[in-house]
């Protein structure tokens, strides 16, 4: 059969436990909503090779037949409507395997489980997610805990991006949009306006000023979007960033887009204060997308 050279292709970053199953059934969901198909990477250690002494044939064929059997069970959870083709990687860190996965499949996004210990609903960053979300040059989906009890069928009901304080999130728009427009999805632009005020400083004046700066950046964001896309704009406010997230309402099969920090080099990932303060009480997924050069 020929290849869909079109189809969203996505990478999951496979574990046999709570995580990994978290970021298998996001990876399904969005496989499903958007016809894409799945790649299920296990990545072990390069030292399951024998690293720098002579490998053990016995202990790879053992280390290979149990991680076959993790996902086959991985394979059977998500059924036959999905399309998907399961991997067993070697590499030096289990970020650096997903990121060469990515690039072989020509993956438009790598997905991850939140750490152990993390709330119900929340992303709790661990050493896989952290080291992606410093280093990929691929778009990278953070599963919160529970994802694995959402309904497969829950789709994507909205793509919300949030757009930064800064005019020129081109590429964040465009990743946004054509998610969207790949699961049939309305698009949502958003501006956080924390008020951090110093001492002294007027309340209301203050507040007008950020708000206003915050609709010219929405403006700004409307004017990037591809003719016909229409999308709707709400600025939100708080006295932090958490707060003015907690405003916000979110539909249960809402995905987020955010930006890279300007700290990133181009093309790449880099996960700023903003994001990681939203990651503090989104309840729903956060894709994190690289920013172009420049």
């Amino acid at each position: 059969m020929a290849r869909n050279t079109d189809e969203l292709r996505i990478v999951v970053g496979y574990t046999a436990d709570d995580s990994g199953a978290d970021a298998l059934a996001l990876g399904a969901r969005i496989a499903a909503a958007t016809e894409g198909r799945l790649e299920v990477v296990l990545v072990l250690p390069i030292e399951a090779r024998g690293g720098v002494v002579p490998p053990d044939p016995g202990y790879e064929r053992l280390v290979k037949e149990r991680g076959r059997g993790w996902l086959a069970e991985a394979s059977a959870s998500i059924g036959d409507d999905i399309a998907q083709a399961l991997h067993i990687r070697y590499a030096e860190s289990f970020a650096e395997g997903l990121t060469a996965a990515a690039h072989e499949f020509g993956a438009a996004l790598i997905v991850v489980g939140a750490a152990r210990g993390g709330l119900l609903g929340r992303v709790r960053i661990g050493s896989v997610a952290n080291e992606l979300l410093h280093s990929s040059d691929v778009p990278v989906a953070l599963a919160p805990a529970g994802s694995r009890d959402v309904r497969l069928g829950q789709g994507i009901t909205r793509v919300t991006a949030a757009v930064g304080t800064r005019p020129g999130a081109q590429r964040l728009i465009e990743a946004s949009v054509a998610l969207a427009r790949a699961s049939h999805a309305p698009v949502r632009l958003v501006s956080l306006v924390p008020i951090d005020l110093p001492s002294g400083l007027d309340a209301e004046l203050a507040h007008l000023t950020s708000t206003a700066h915050a609709e010219e950046v929405l403006d700004s964001a409307r004017a990037a979007l591809p003719a016909g896309v229409q999308a709707s704009a709400q600025v939100a406010t708080g006295d932090s960033v958490e707060d003015a997230v907690k405003a916000l309402d979110w539909h249960a099969g809402e995905l987020v887009l955010v930006g890279s920090s300007r700290l990133a080099s181009g093309h790449r990932l880099f996960l700023g204060s903003t994001a990681a303060k939203m990651l503090r009480e989104l309840p729903v997924p956060m894709i994190v997308v690289p920013r172009t050069r420049g």
